[in-house]
């Protein structure tokens, strides 16, 4: 079954995001970044010049195919025809349509009111089907 994780309190979910991809990818992960165009085209520039140091390897799914499956990292408004199943990383409103073929999915979740009430929607819809949920509390982790 998929595992799921929630990873909220995030002040800028972009730069979360390009972390926690940077983070993935040196440890060999390869994953599928899904949510609204805008977003991914957000996620896209960040990655270009989140860190002076380090380059996270990623393309759109439209991209030349070439490119597409040699890169860990996967820019999609949907998980239809991504190459790689292994981590979904979730930045739209809505759970993503497929998410259940993935091993793993990751919510990442920010401090603004209406992005909160829509992870507990995609909570329940998991919670709902048997999906042990992890908990990430970011303000947790930063408030040392």
């Amino acid at each position: 079954m998929t595992e799921v994780a929630f990873h909220f309190n995030a002040p800028d979910r972009v730069a979360y995001a390009c972390r926690l991809l940077r983070k993935a990818v040196s440890s060999g992960a390869k994953l599928v970044v899904t949510g609204p165009p805008n977003t991914l085209q957000q996620i896209d520039r960040a990655l270009w010049t989140f860190s002076p140091i380090d380059f996270v390897p990623h393309c759109h799914l439209e991209s030349d195919p070439y490119v597409v499956a040699a890169s860990p990292v996967i820019l999609a408004v949907s998980t239809e025809c991504v190459p790689h199943q292994q981590v979904l990383l979730n930045l739209g409103p809505l759970v993503a349509g497929g998410f259940e073929n993935f091993e793993r999915v990751i919510e990442v979740v920010g401090l603004d009111d209406e992005d909160r009430q829509l992870a507990r929607n995609r909570w329940k819809h998991y919670a709902d089907r048997g999906y042990a949920i992890t908990r990430h509390d970011l303000t947790l982790k930063t408030s040392h």
